[in-house]
């Protein structure tokens, strides 16, 4: 196996031309942190990213940031804490999750796996961030796509439709995103020992009210151990996050407070302990110690969650915890996947997506890793692999076989 680390844009364009006139495929790699989601790669060479770093250009009054692709996260959410600021997206760190290191995530793959986290509910997905990109396609031809600013973007915005196509159909060597100012401060307001069904029903209470919740999860009474030792007690927990302005956070507190009265027992969570629990929900670290069991990833309409998993629960064995106001479940199961199974309940619950996160290598190759497309929508991806990367070298197989 070849590995090949350039450090330039220049030298990602001439190491992909070179695999195309050879057809030799390459899988794309960043730090490594995201290696072990999808089918496992076909190649026999591999392009490493890890030393095409920097971060190129940053105007906090102007809110945007540039970086190369092997940028990682770690370095630019510090710089950006030092300023106020953060990406509003909340990239979550999938690298304990997979039995790897934190924070060895990187921007470009960010972007390319449409990373997010609990604040997706208000403020979106890295594709609803991103503001430009600069890449090599699998014809060997780079590319550019968007600017500094959202105004720039005309025709076609390549830089949100390559999001969440993991790499499959071009290498990112430099994006650019937007940066928001960060919350003053936090409080979490939990409810306590509410079941799923009920969870689902305070969730979407507080996410109809005004208290501008930015996260809601439940976490079961067998999940709440597995966080911030103490902080839920060890009981069923539902969690709204209230930011912003510290008198506003106050008010909106009581106002959900007083909202959710009826429900169950009620507290609140300082904003370091909020802070901590969020990254903890954020990361899936409730699951992060269990490496050898298979873990998926499922979202789907949030009030419809609850009534899918217990139908789950009928026919196997399962822990699970909700985001997303019960929009996305991640489920770790004791047994080798049932895509087919767990597929068909969710189709049967109102449709989403299942993917598997997390199982053994030899288990990723037999199934469908990511949710089967209709046949509409896979022959427009076929379209799309056929114009970008009509030879197939790059990451060949990961997303389906």
């Amino acid at each position: 196996m070849t590995t090949f680390t350039p450090t330039s844009a220049t030298e990602v364009l001439d190491t992909v031309a070179w695999a195309v006139s050879e057809e030799a495929p390459l899988e794309i790699l960043g730090h490594g942190s995201k290696r072990g989601i999808g089918r496992p790669a076909q190649t026999e060479h591999v392009i490493d990213l890890s030393q095409l770093t920097g971060i190129t250009l940053y105007e906090p009054e102007e809110l945007v940031l540039s970086a190369r692709a092997g940028t990682p996260l770690a370095e630019i959410e510090a710089l950006l804490s030092d300023n106020r600021q953060e990406l509003a997206f909340e990239p979550m760190d999938y690298g304990p999750l997979l039995g790897g290191e934190a924070g060895r995530g990187t921007i470009g793959g960010a972007l390319m796996s449409n990373l997010s986290g609990p604040r997706r509910i208000k403020t979106g997905a890295a594709r609803d961030h991103v503001l430009g990109i600069h890449a090599v396609s699998g014809r060997g031809e780079a590319f550019k796509s968007g600017g500094r600013v959202v105004k720039n973007v005309t025709g076609y915005d390549l830089s949100k439709g390559l999001a969440g196509s993991w790499g499959t159909l071009a290498v990112a060597t430099d994006v650019t995103f937007k940066v928001l100012p960060a919350a003053e401060t936090e409080t979490s307001v939990a409810v306590r020992g509410l079941t799923d069904e009920q969870a689902a029903f305070a969730m979407a209470a507080a996410m109809g009210s005004s208290a501008e919740v930015s996260g809601a999860a439940h976490l079961p009474e067998t999940v709440t151990g597995k966080v911030i030792d103490g902080a839920l007690k060890g009981m069923a927990s539902t969690l709204f996050r209230i930011e912003g302005f510290g008198p506003s956070v106050d008010y909106r507190v009581d106002s959900l407070k007083h909202l959710l009265a009826s429900q169950g027992e009620i507290d609140t969570l300082p904003p370091e302990t909020s802070r901590l629990l969020w990254r903890e929900i954020r990361d899936c670290r409730p699951f992060s110690t269990a490496h050898g069991k298979p873990l998926w990833r499922v979202s789907m309409t949030p009030s419809q969650g609850h009534a899918m998993v217990m139908a789950l629960r009928m026919r196997t064995a399962a822990d699970v915890f909700y985001d997303w106001q019960g929009g996305l479940i991640w489920i770790q199961m004791d047994v080798e996947p049932g895509a087919e199974l767990l597929r068909g309940l969710v189709a049967a619950n109102g449709g989403g997506h299942a993917t598997l996160v997390r199982a053994a290598p030899s288990v990723r190759a037999a199934v469908p890793v990511f949710q089967p497309q209709p046949p509409a929508l896979a022959a427009l991806s076929a379209r799309l692999k056929e114009q970008f990367d009509p030879k197939g070298v790059l990451n060949p197989g990961r997303m389906q076989g």
